[in-house]
């Protein structure tokens, strides 16, 4: 069965979509995709041949036919036609320089470990509007998923902090986080936190 995570990002996917999925590891994703009639074609990628020959393995175990591995840095080098661009399992620096320098499709599925703030404001800049976010709880840990579409948005600094989940248990979780954080640090560092840490507060109830 696939894993929670991945499922959900699944399911954001538009169907008949033209997937590429980038660091597909063992191509879990790609394989749920094609099974689940959700679309018939995907291109699964990996800087990993050791990744992809794990992924080749599954694919024949699974029987599934229309998924294209190829062996590469992100998107570099990829010349097929894809409408739907995945990213996940990775940290904010390295899924912004996948997408750096290359043109982009109008739907991006993101999934980052971290710095989410930035990723937001990075995707905004580039104009990349925010449709769904989902946030999910999988082996002890939360993971923020973000649907993209080309288009313009104006976002606050408290989504651009917390995100459009809606998830209070999450912004509960990051509420407890942020305030050992706040008993820890100095007077000044104090000040600024606490309008955020109030925000989350509210957010969590």
């Amino acid at each position: 069965m696939l894993k929670k995570r991945l499922t959900t990002i699944a399911n954001l996917v538009t169907k008949n979509a033209k997937v590429l999925d980038v660091g597909t590891d063992h191509a879990y994703l790609p394989i749920y995709l094609i099974q689940n009639d959700i679309t018939k074609n995907v291109i699964a990628s990996d800087i990993s041949e050791n990744a992809l020959d794990g992924a080749k393995k599954n694919i024949t175990k699974a029987n599934v036919k229309g998924i294209k591995l190829i062996c590469t840095d992100g998107i570099n080098g990829i010349t097929d036609r894809f409408d739907t661009l995945i990213i996940s399992g990775m940290g904010t620096s390295t899924i912004i320089s996948i997408l750096k320098g290359h043109i982009l499709p109008d739907k991006i599925i993101l999934s980052s470990q971290n710095e989410l703030y930035i990723l937001r404001k990075y995707m905004n800049k580039i104009g990349y509007r925010i449709t769904t976010e989902k946030v999910v709880y999988e082996n002890n840990k939360y993971y923020d998923i973000l649907a993209y579409q080309k288009g313009k948005e104006k976002l606050s600094k408290k989504i651009l902090r917390y995100g459009k989940s809606g998830n209070k248990e999450y912004f509960n979780y990051l509420y407890q986080k942020e305030r050992n954080i706040f008993k820890k640090v100095g007077f000044l560092k104090k000040i600024k936190m606490i309008i955020p840490l109030l925000e989350l507060k509210k957010m969590s109830i």
